[in-house]
This record gives structure tokens, C-alpha cells and sequence, in this order.
């Protein structure tokens, strides 16, 4: 439409949308009829093992080859774990037990990872399709579509008819979790239950309190309010064997509070010395060393897992996973001033899934 202005000048407005779209509001939005259309599938392109029948039973041979190869990685792990034992401050028995029991744990669980996924690739029923999205359902139609779904997984998987395949594969599930049942089964002694163990540690009536790692004693007058020590008991660095073992049960926490802000339960008054109290090091959540101290809140922080404990209050727990106070070990001072216990924790310390009494 052509217009004059009072210039004379002659101005065009074409209103491109309107002379399309007679009969749409401005602003409206409009579907175009060009759209993609759907390609559909390539040309199916048929597998080696589909046309040759040898290259098919040779696929399936390599299939439970690998699976086999699985069981007897699993099984050499087991048999590694025994025949190159872990000795106690061997450096070298060690990195033979990991690299060995290592070696049977990667192929048992690499054998099934390919024999799988070759299975796949190489055996099952080569089929392109497509899973069109449907609307959240259980009716009968669909019930009945999603059992033949998986009688047709069975059916182009070959699980049912491949006897051999499917045997191995159930076999190799089987084996591969061993080794991890004897790896952790050695993680406790064998001759004694983890509560029997973690009950007694090398605190007993007079051991003094040491510095962590040096070994010095350590004096009351050197601890002030505020203060927190990692402690051991003095005469640790002096064992040759089960140093780590004895120092992982008996790490101790040394704080000083005002002795006005200390509530002591009923049964354990007199096992803090002026406000000077000590406690477990292990996490009773899962063994962590806890580790990190708030001289404010009087808190204790696990690190690992963020249990938190309350000095102040027998050090119950305030936050985190963790089930139980830390446990308290009983101190007093001897006739030089230098801290010392009264005698061993009175319960077991360390992780709390462990059968108590």
C-alpha cells in the first residue's frame, strides 16, 4: 500500500505476514509444513557370523572362553591371596600379594566384561528397531507387550538355547565375587572376632600418655584449656612388630576444658584429670581417625564422613552418621605431674557394627 505524507514523499508498508496469513493475530506463532522427514533406517548391513556359520561357532567359543578366563581369574585371585600372604612390615610381601591377587581380579572381571559384550556384538540377533514412547501404563496390552519383549530377548540372545554360553556366564558370575569374600574375610584375624580384638588395647593402669609420633611423656602442667594433643602409649615406638596394628586401636585425643564446662556422667567422675579429658582417636562410624578439633564449640570433627562429637558432654554425638560416643579413656597424673591412664577403654573401640555385648 502506498502512502503520501505531507512531504510528498511516498512510503511502501508491506505487511509480509498478514498478506501469508490473512486470517492470524500478530504475534502468532506458525507451524511450518516443511518438516524433517523421517529417514527411516539405513540398509541393514549383515554381521560376518550371519552369513558364515564357522565365524558364528567360533564367536560363541570365544564368548565362554572368556567367561571361562573369568573363573579362572577369580580363582587365581583366591589362590594368590594364600600362596603370597601379606608379613608384617614386608614391603615386598605386600606388592606381591596386590599385584598377583590384582592380576586374577582384572581378568576375572575382564573376561566377563568382553565376553558380554562380544556376545553382543558378534552372536545375538543383529535387528535394527525402534522403542516408540508410550504413556505410563499397566494395562493388560501392556503387560502381555512387555513379556514379549523379554521372550524376545530370549529368543535373539540365544540365553535359554546357548547352554554353553549361558552356563559359563553363570559361572563366571559366581566366582568373580570370591575373591572379594576372601579379601575382606582377611581383613579380620582369624583366630579371634573383630570385638574381641578392638576390647584390648596397650592402655593399662600407669601407661603414661605420649606425643604422637616423638614418644614423649606428657605432663599436665603442659596441657592448657583450649589445647589438643594426638597421643599414644608411651613405649609404642619401642615394638617390633605390630607398631601400626597397636597404634590403630590405641590413638588417643587429649583435650583441656574449663572444668566448669565439663559435664561428667555419673559413673565416670574422676576419669578426667582438671578438665584434662581423653578419647578414642577411631571414628565409631567406620575407623576414621577423627581428627580435627573446635576449641569453641568444644567440638570434634571426623573428616571423612563429618560425625561430629561433643567434648563437653561425654563427646555424644551431635551430627553425622556416626552411632556412639567416642569411647573415654580414664587418666590421672602420677607423682611427677606426667598424665596417665587408669586403665584400658572400658568398651570396644573403633566402628560400631561390630557384635558388642
Amino acid at each position: 500500500m502506498a502512502q503520501d505524507d505531507s512531504s510528498g514523499t511516498d512510503i511502501v508498508a508491506a505487511d509480509s505476514s498478514h498478506a501469508a496469513h490473512p486470517t492470524a493475530a500478530p504475534g502468532t506463532a506458525v507451524i511450518a509444513t516443511d518438516a524433517f522427514e523421517n529417514p527411516g533406517f539405513p540398509p541393514h548391513r549383515p554381521r560376518v557370523t550371519d552369513e558364515n556359520p564357522q565365524r558364528e561357532k567360533r564367536a560363541q567359543r570365544t564368548v565362554y572362553t572368556l567367561f571361562y578366563l573369568s573363573i579362572l581369574g577369580s580363582v587365581w585371585a583366591i589362590a594368590a591371596y594364600m600362596l603370597f600372604p601379606i608379613e608384617s612390615n614386608d614391603v615386598g610381601a605386600v606388592r606381591l600379594n596386590n599385584m598377583f591377587f590384582g592380576l586374577g581380579a582384572t581378568l576375572a572381571l575382564l573376561g566377563i566384561g568382553f565376553g558380554v559384550v562380544h556376545w553382543g556384538k558378534a552372536v545375538m540377533t543383529d535387528v535394527e528397531l525402534v522403542d516408540e514412547r508410550h504413556p505410563i501404563g499397566g494395562s493388560p496390552e501392556t503387560q502381555a507387550a512387555a513379556a514379549k519383549v523379554f521372550a524376545d530377548a530370549d529368543r535373539e540372545s540365544g540365553f535359554t538355547r546357548r547352554a554353553v554360553i549361558r552356563n559359563s556366564l553363570i559361572g563366571a558370575l559366581i566366582a568373580f565375587p570370591l575373591p572379594a569374600v576372601v579379601l575382606f574375610r582377611g581383613f579380620a584375624p582369624q583366630d579371634e572376632l573383630p570385638v574381641e580384638l578392638l576390647s584390648h588395647t596397650m592402655w593399662q593402669k600407669g601407661t603414661r600418655l605420649a606425643l604422637d609420633p616423638s614418644g614423649a611423656p606428657i605432663k599436665a602442667s603442659d596441657v592448657t584449656i583450649g589445647s589438643a594433643f594426638h597421643v599414644i602409649p608411651e613405649g609404642l615406638q619401642d615394638l617390633e612388630h605390630g607398631r601400626l596394628e597397636e597404634k590403630a586401636k590405641a590413638a588417643v585425643l587429649l583435650m583441656r576444658l574449663n572444668p566448669d564446662e565439663l559435664n561428667e556422667k555419673a559413673d565416670r567422675v574422676g576419669w578426667s584429670y582438671d578438665g584434662i579429658v581423653a578419647y578414642s582417636k577411631i571414628c565409631t562410624h567406620v575407623g576414621c581417625p577423627v581428627a580435627l578439633y573446635e576449641q569453641h564449640t568444644h567440638h570434634l570433627l571426623c573428616p571423612c564422613h563429618q560425625s561430629q562429637f561433643d567434648v563437653a558432654n561425654h563427646c555424644e554425638v551431635i551430627f553425622g552418621p556416626a552411632a556412639r560416643p567416642l569411647p573415654q579413656l580414664p587418666i590421672t597424673v602420677d607423682d611427677e605431674g606426667y598424665l596417665v591412664a587408669q586403665s584400658d577403654f572400658t568398651e570396644p573401640v573403633g566402628p560400631s557394627f561390630w557384635e558388642r555385648s
